[in-house]
């Protein structure tokens, strides 16, 4: 291993939380493209399909911030276990109701309830910032680590979720999604010793980490990048059944997030300097650019090509905004903070996996890549109008800031 990577898992317990985070994230990609895998094999409606995953996408943007502020003030441990029984109970209705074809509106009911799924990253992301508080060098490296985690939680996740749902039977997919969640909840939160202590109560105040003007256009930006990869997602589900091997979806998604990983894990070995702000919106215009290409892909090879290519730019990307959102929220709502920008993104998966559907089955999954296409040039541009807000960028990393002064900074 690289020696940046070295350091930051020489802490004890810094090993164990980051498998734990692996496990309990690999849920967050299996269970979406599961559900658009088990209704369109059951019913056969792409549409259908979309819009469920797109109900439980928007379950979790609602849920996700309000769960995180409060294991802000109260700690992972007594939040993230009684929020999974809740996560349990709705995603096992909806498996339920699938198999045995009740109405429409129930797999919507229970696509709700299950957005109280934990945001296992950012409770890993907090631990990481409660241990590397006072070393931005190792925060990147910690930062671009866990975006690498993600990377192959998106390389496996749409594998085993999709060859489970195909090679077995259509529940499959989310069912062992559902283990994995309940195990990596688990385990993490049995690990007292790198769990971040809450702030004391005088700095939990009203209001919500979005005050920050910098913050929102972080959660806005990658709320439209949302789009770009739940778009991706179930036009080349329909891509690949149009081709005729519906099983090579999996592995045509993986390539995506392995142009992604790749990049993470060099990204974490730069000693970057500059505005981070600026790095930022230059990734946030080589993500739409990227995405240019899916438009000619006439073929399962091509498009294999033009993913991992596009892939490339998602974690360094992504790294910049967590390295932002710590600078622009205080220390007592980085958990929150961080639940915002997975939120906007939740929100743009939503829309973009229920547009995606909707074109592949009105007009087939060619011209489905439009979605992304355009949904990467729209988070481009509000990248460029709200590109000022976060430069230069206040420094939110300071423990105990009191709320006059974050009132004051956000004003």
């Amino acid at each position: 291993m690289p020696s940046p990577y070295r350091e930051i898992f020489a802490h004890p317990g810094t090993m164990a939380f980051s498998a734990a985070g692996l496990l309990g994230r690999l849920p967050a990609v299996m269970l979406a493209i599961g559900v658009v895998t088990m209704i369109s094999r059951l019913t056969g409606r792409y549409g259908l399909a979309g819009a469920v995953a797109a109900t439980l996408a928007l379950s979790s943007a609602c849920l996700s911030p309000r769960i995180s502020r409060l294991v802000d003030r109260h700690g992972q441990r007594r939040v993230l276990r009684p929020a999974l029984l809740g996560s349990v109970a709705a995603v096992t209705g909806l498996l339920v109701s699938a198999r045995q074809g009740l109405p429409a509106w129930t797999l919507f009911v229970f696509a709700a309830g299950a957005g109280c799924v934990p945001h296992i990253g950012s409770m890993i992301r907090s631990r990481w910032a409660a241990l590397h508080r006072g070393s931005p060098r190792m925060l990147h490296t910690a930062y671009s680590w866990e975006s690498l985690v993600d990377e192959v939680c998106f390389v496996l996740g749409p594998l085993v979720s999709i060859g489970l749902s195909t090679q077995w039977f259509p529940e499959a997919g989310p069912l062992a999604a559902l283990v994995f969640l309940t195990a990596g909840v688990l385990w993490l939160t049995s690990q007292r010793a790198t769990e971040p202590v809450p702030h004391p109560r005088e700095q939990h105040t009203a209001g919500s980490a979005l005050r920050s003007p910098g913050l929102r256009v972080l959660v806005m930006t990658f709320g439209v990048c949302g789009a770009i990869f739940s778009s991706v997602d179930v036009v080349t589900v329909a891509f690949a059944e149009e081709a005729g091997h519906p099983a090579l979806a999996g592995p045509v998604l993986a390539v995506y997030a392995l142009g992604s990983g790749l990049a993470a894990g060099v990204f974490g070995l730069l000693d970057l300097k500059g505005a981070p702000s600026r790095r930022w919106l230059l990734g946030v215009w080589a993500m739409a650019l990227c995405t240019l290409p899916l438009l000619s892909a006439g073929n399962l090879l091509a498009l294999a090509a033009a993913l991992f290519f596009a892939g490339m730019t998602i974690a360094p990307t992504a790294v910049t905004t967590m390295a932002l959102v710590a600078q622009h929220v205080p220390a007592a709502r980085l958990t929150e903070g961080m639940s915002w920008t997975s939120t906007g993104v939740q929100l743009g998966i939503a829309g973009g996996a229920a547009a995606g559907g909707w074109v592949v089955d009105a007009a087939g999954a060619g011209a489905g890549y439009s979605v992304p296409v355009g949904a990467g040039l729209l988070a481009a541009v509000v990248a460029s109008l709200g590109y000022r807000r976060l430069r230069p960028a206040p420094r939110r990393e300071r423990v105990g800031a009191d709320d006059a002064e974050d009132r004051r900074r956000v004003a």
